[in-house]
């Protein structure tokens, strides 16, 4: 029996998924879905052809001659005087098979471009060589008999479903362009065996993204003089033969026409009416349109901060109703009530020249305030946001793994990575049989790169040492200016100095931070190139880590100095610990340091995210707003072709997406990490995202030129550290709601101490005299100040008129106890809860799964077929005898 109808038998009588529409297979066709049926209508009309030559054309994206697409631009300076490089260069790139063609800047002429454009054959044998997938068969999908009876059931729920009203989140299907190549098999592109593919059309069958990464390999491998390391369109940016290089935007985003009338010019255009305007905050992403456009790494982008952005819905409603339930009980919290009675309690001054006794009520409202972040529901929402976490990031696994199917990245492997030109430079005489390719290439020793990656090392520690010493001396800044405020003149920053001490310290601390961001980026630039990484991927993965653990120490030093070393070794009055036996350290407020840490985190991420959004958008408007300004006034935008229009966008970040994610990951950090003191910022963060998601897109669509569209499978190295920020989440909020809050405190009192020790009546305050418990009592008269009686501070010590003064009570041991084991249970509890969660939800879904395994199966059978019909089509042509099998 032939193989053909082998897969036959197996498809119609075995498996009920899939089939392949071939002109041969000889199956009933009338089990066939018809998913979609093109009909002739308005809408159908409007749509915008995949990469149709007539908008190419009508968008000046062509040559002189009116035939040739431009696939990439460089730019430089007719003044610059290393014209010797660019010729070799472009004299090297015309050998390779490229197209160039100069023309002018019109609004300056000391500016020119030259156009490139990659011809048919050129196109095939890189992609060979680059082992680029294309389409080669439609797939087809079939229904099992089984189903027929179901039928009607499905047509009479899709009948019901026109009545009900859309989801407004929905965008409208009919506005966007039929993207064919997802609905295909492909394989590695092969020039013999290029019968095999679609190819309807020669100009279109290569995308505008494949086509630009094709260019830019090229662009990136060729030498400009003699040399190994003579190579690269990089080096010449650097040195600055050339001052840009990038593919051009598929025309303007916006039009005079309206788009549900006439249609969108160009996909730009319909990103920009679907995608990036303000108005469409509310929509679901064009995530295919943008892949299309933009490439799978940015389409991968935006599928992920989309993802993160839903989740964060559930957090943020979850964290609301924590901080209402405080707003609803804070006047029936006993500590509250008991703090704001408290007339006749003065506590002991904190600090040494200015400070006087202080009533105890006259903190009645930072204990209010306190009890919002620091109540009931803390431990629930700590749980909650730990297992949130682990669901966000195995969810995501899972949302990957159906976005890499259907974008056709499931063959796209790391070998596939071509190596860096530094690398091969650096290397070249170095030499290693690839075990994969079997080809030698350059391979760097093991001892270089071990001791290049000490140096980074090296280089890591004392950046995050230098970060230490800022936040130290953040510290001695708050000390000093805290006698200052204690003193102030107006009255309410003398009553208010702990406040006042706190808000001055965040706000230098936030300049410290942007300071020390740009000197990061910097040494972690210099550091990467050190280690000679040996491809692209790798370079932008050491690159993040880098800036990651520069950055995440630098915003969150502080914060963990508030949560767990703030107000804790100050000792205690009479016996104060000094800082170089001159600074006394800072002591908590009397309702607590929470609200210290709450001002802390609220003031850094509010503040970073307005810095970064400006950052983002403000700044490149204005740049954007400035070149336009110095464009000679009689030249209109109209008159201006599109490429240079598209120069006098902003290029994007040098470190392409790595901005963008580490934003997002230290969002992320700063919603999990210490979310038991901030219950809002999940939702600071949805708040955030919204704005996020159209911000970059509106910079991405009209702001930028545009990027390279390049491939990858994945966000990187950005999901381990992901994971790391779970796991740290969970320990920090075990810290937090045991050492920082008085959680702990509260529940020993509770069932130890309190009114219900011994027994419990319904309807008895547990927490009665909490408050005077936990205050110590301290003599006066030891102080020195002409008075007597005594002060209270916040400490479990023995009274002065105890035989053991100031030393510490069996009830302060109880507490540490109490906490130890609180943070083993908690610890314990929630990882426990994570690994099941992981283990029960897969990373790719079943169904998923099958139909991955058996595309894989059809696509070695369609192959073969396609092989076997066009050998017997040569036959014929030959006039020899034709068989059904292979000759």
């Amino acid at each position: 029996m032939h193989r053909a109808l082998a897969l036959q038998d197996i498809t119609l009588g075995k498996d009920k998924d899939y089939l392949d529409e071939s002109e041969h297979a000889n199956y009933d066709r009338s089990r066939l879905i018809k998913d979609f049926v093109p009909k002739e209508n308005s809408e159908s009309r409007r749509r915008l052809p995949k990469n149709d030559m007539n908008y190419i054309a009508s968008s000046g994206l062509l040559f002189k001659d009116g035939k040739k697409r431009i696939d990439y631009i460089l730019v430089y300076r007719k003044s610059n005087i290393q014209y010797d490089k660019r010729n070799t260069f472009e004299k090297n790139l015309r050998a390779e098979g490229l197209m160039l063609e100069k023309e002018p800047a019109v609004a300056n002429t000391d500016i020119m471009f030259i156009k490139i454009h990659i011809p048919w054959d050129t196109l095939c044998k890189y992609a060979e060589r680059l082992n680029i997938r294309m389409p080669f068969r439609k797939k087809s999908y079939y229904t099992d008999p089984r189903s027929k009876s179901t039928g009607s059931v499905h047509n009479y729920f899709r009948r019901l479903k026109k009545w009900m009203s859309q989801n407004p989140m929905v965008l409208d299907k009919s506005a966007f362009p039929e993207l064919e190549e997802s609905d295909c098999y492909t394989g590695p592109f092969s020039r013999a065996r290029i019968h095999h593919f679609i190819i309807n059309n020669k100009d279109t069958f290569f995308s505008n993204a494949t086509r630009s990464r094709i260019v830019y390999h090229m662009l990136q491998h060729t030498k400009y003089e003699n040399g190994i390391s003579k190579v690269g369109i990089c080096k010449l940016i650097n040195n600055g033969s050339y001052i840009a290089a990038f593919p051009p935007h598929e025309g303007a985003y916006k039009s005079s026409h309206p788009i549900k009338t006439h249609g969108p010019q160009n996909n730009r255009h319909l990103l920009y009416e679907r995608w990036a305007r303000w108005g469409m905050w509310y929509k679901h992403q064009p995530l295919d349109l943008i892949r299309l456009y933009f490439g799978e790494k940015i389409g991968l982008y935006f599928a992920w901060l989309g993802w993160y952005t839903g989740m964060l819905i559930p957090a943020a409603l979850v964290g609301l109703c924590v901080f209402f339930y405080g707003i609803f009980t804070m006047n029936a919290s006993q500590v509250s009530q008991e703090i704001c009675k408290a007339t006749e309690v003065f506590m002991c001054p904190l600090c040494d020249k200015n400070c006087s006794l202080q009533r105890l009520n006259d903190s009645c409202i930072y204990a209010k305030v306190t009890y919002l972040f620091d109540n009931g529901g803390t431990v629930f929402f700590a749980i909650f946001m730990a297992i949130w976490a682990t669901v966000f990031l195995e969810f995501w696994k899972r949302r990957r793994s159906t976005l890499t199917y259907t974008w056709d990245l499931i063959e796209w492997e790391e070998e596939e990575e071509t190596l860096r030109p530094q690398f091969e430079a650096k290397y070249y005489k170095m030499e290693r049989v690839n075990p994969i390719s079997g080809k030698p290439e350059p391979h760097q020793p093991s001892s270089d790169k071990v001791s290049r990656l000490l140096v980074s090392i090296s280089g890591i520690f004392f950046m995050i040492s230098l970060v230490i010493t800022a936040v130290f001396a953040v510290v001695v800044y708050r000390l000093v200016v805290m006698e200052q405020f204690a003193s102030f003149k107006w009255n309410f920053i003398k009553q208010h100095w702990q406040f006042a001490t706190s808000a001055a310290a965040v706000c230098i601390n936030f300049v410290i931070i942007m300071a020390l961001n740009l000197a990061y980026e910097k040494i972690a630039y210099l550091l990467t190139n050190l280690e000679y990484p040996r491809t692209e991927s790798e370079w932008e993965n050491s690159f993040a880590l880098k800036m990651f653990l520069f950055q995440f120490v630098n915003l969150n030093s502080s914060i963990f100095y508030i949560a767990f070393f703030l107000g804790r070794f100050v000792g205690h009055p009479g016996n104060y610990n000094k800082l170089f036996n001159r600074w006394r350290l800072e002591e908590c407020h009397p309702s607590g340091c929470l609200i210290d840490l709450c001002l802390q985190m609220g003031v850094i991420m509010f503040l970073k995210q307005i810095w970064n959004n400006f950052m983002e958008l403000g700044y490149p408007l204005i740049q954007n707003w400035w070149s336009r300004h110095k464009i000679k006034r009689g030249i209109q935008d109209a008159s201006i072709p599109q490429w240079e229009n598209d120069w006098n966008l902003q290029p994007m970040n040098i470190h392409g997406l790595m901005d963008e994610y580490l934003e997002m990951v230290l969002q992320f950090g700063f919603t999990t990490i210490f979310v038991a003191a901030f219950p809002l910022a999940p939702l600071l963060a949805l708040l955030n995202n919204i704005i996020e998601i159209r911000l970059d897109a509106y910079k991405f669509v009209t702001q930028w030129r545009r990027p390279l569209p390049a491939r990858a499978t994945d966000i990187g190295i950005w999901y381990g550290i992901l994971e790391g920020i779970g796991i740290l989440a969970v320990i920090t909020n075990a810290f937090v709601i045991a050492i920082t809050s008085d959680y702990i405190p509260r529940f020993v009192y509770e069932y130890k101490y309190g009114p219900c020790a011994r027994h419990f009546d319904y309807g008895e305050n547990c927490l009665k005299g909490y408050v005077n418990n936990s205050l110590s009592f301290f003599d006066l008269s030891e102080l020195g100040m002409g008075k007597s009686g005594y002060c209270r501070y916040r400490d479990y010590r023995s009274p002065p008129w105890s035989s053991r003064p100031y030393e510490f009570t069996l009830q302060y041991w109880h507490i540490l106890a109490a906490r130890l084991a609180f943070i083993i249970v908690f610890e314990h509890l929630v990882f426990g809860i994570k690994s099941f969660i992981a283990y029960l939800i897969p990373d790719v879904p079943k169904k998923l799964y099958d139909r991955i395994r058996r595309e894989k199966y059809l696509v070695q059978e369609m192959m073969y077929e396609a092989e076997l019909e066009h050998l017997q089509q040569q036959r014929r042509k030959s006039g020899h005898p034709v068989h059904h099998e292979w000759p």
